[in-house]
């Protein structure tokens, strides 16, 4: 019984020195999007997250409004 718990706490510890080793070289950050009902004809302004979208979502975004 006592292995499986030792077992894990490894597993665990190797996972925790991975996500540190990724912050360490300086892993860019998980970014939220403004998908979702953000994408529906005649809603495209009403994501409360993106302020000023990024130059990627602008061009999407002028693509869409041509369309």
């Amino acid at each position: 019984m006592a292995t499986i718990y030792i077992a894990t706490f490894v597993v665990m510890l190797i996972a925790v020195i991975a996500m540190a080793v990724g912050v360490i070289f300086g892993r860019p950050a998980i970014k939220g999007s403004c998908g979702g009902l953000n994408n529906i004809k005649g809603l495209e302004g009403s994501c409360s997250v993106c302020s000023v979208p990024c130059k990627k979502r602008r061009k999407a975004l002028e693509k869409m409004r041509s369309n």
